[in-house]
């Protein structure tokens, strides 16, 4: 490899497609882009020419706008060709949403990772109505802003189906080792934990592309959290054990296509990035900490900005993915507050 060029980045193409508009990254493969309502308002979603139909790599929301914006690309970029395969790279919503819309109303076959699908399966049935004692009793350990506590306990809690389509009981899975053929080339299958668990990642053996997913993004970092199913979780050693182990796989050449932002090329210097961008995260946290304090007061230390409200929730969960590792790791302590909220102390 050289060494100058591992040290890189570029970005092949400096502007996303329109909405219902495809660009041709390789010989049958096509990027594509679509809306998001929330501050990371957009979703890459990659079509892959199997010759008879297509191969689409992820979803986008569930509603009646985006299913209208799928009509619209099939009968455009994708040529009236049949979409016969959806693959989901992970569960999140933003990915998963219409997978099942596309098997249902397509006959689509989904191919993911099964436990991918069974997040996603679950998820869809589980419809809360109120914030449950368990979610109350995560946040309130998290040290969450009581004001906004209070406003979220109060309010109907955002559910998975809201926007994500009823999942048929069927799919196909892939895992960790597996070679898949889709537009033409076979891809070795490569799995990332951390941003979501059994994430899937594509590395053609044929060219240079690497279907990413969420899993390595070009200018920003995957959200790493802790949630109130799995409140003792560190998926932040399982993020970091994943780049360490996919960049063993990193060329120069290879061009990276994220779930979401602009293609890129430069993957090892990304892949280096990611970890030390964690690494220097629980730097600060520890020397935050030689004062106790609760996840919600390590904002500063985790994100170095301040943290607004719109963005509040996913912050939280990302500082308590810290403050876990560290204690789960042995660097702090922790002791329970009056009201709820665990306080963590740096040992050093």
């Amino acid at each position: 490899m050289d060494g100058e060029a591992a040290l890189t980045m570029r970005y092949p193409w400096e502007d996303a497609p329109a909405h219902g508009e495809a660009i041709e990254i390789a010989e049958g493969v096509l990027w594509l882009r679509f809306p998001l309502p929330m501050k990371l308002d957009h979703v890459n979603v990659y079509a892959l020419d199997d010759g008879d139909g297509w191969t689409v790599i992820d979803t986008g929301f569930n509603s009646e706008k985006m299913r209208d914006l799928w009509r619209t690309v099939m009968d455009g970029p994708l040529k009236g060709k049949p979409v016969k395969r959806v693959v989901v790279t992970h569960h999140h919503p933003d990915h998963v949403g219409l997978a099942g819309w596309l098997q249902s109303e397509f006959g689509a076959q989904l191919i993911t990772t099964r436990t991918s699908w069974l997040f996603a399966r679950m998820l869809t049935l589980d419809v809360q109505t109120e914030m449950t004692q368990e979610n109350i009793a995560f946040y309130r350990s998290a040290g969450m802003d009581p004001d906004i506590l209070a406003e979220r306990i109060a309010e109907r809690p955002f559910n998975f189906a809201d926007i994500v389509y009823p999942m048929p009981s069927g799919y196909t899975r892939i895992k960790q080792g597996d070679v898949f053929r889709m537009g033409g080339r076979d891809w070795d299958v490569h799995i990332g934990n951390g941003h979501a668990p059994e994430q899937a990642t594509f590395w053609s053996r044929d060219d240079n592309l690497v279907l990413s997913g969420d899993q390595i993004l070009s200018s920003i970092s995957p959200n790493i959290g802790v949630y109130p199913t799995e409140p003792e979780a560190d998926p932040l050693a399982d993020w970091l054990e994943s780049c360490e182990r996919l960049a063993t796989l990193a060329r120069s050449d290879h061009l990276a296509l994220g779930g979401h932002k602009l293609p890129f090329v430069g993957l090892p210097l990304r892949m280096r990035q990611l970890a030390d961008n964690h690494h220097s995260a629980l730097d600060r946290m520890l020397d935050h900490l030689k004062t106790p304090g609760t996840a919600a007061d390590c904002f500063l230390a985790v994100f170095k900005r301040q943290i607004g409200k719109s963005e509040y929730g996913m912050a939280l969960v990302e500082a308590v993915a810290h403050v876990n590792h560290l204690y789960l790791t042995g660097a702090v302590t922790r002791t329970r507050r009056e009201d709820g909220a665990w306080l963590y102390q740096s040992k050093a």
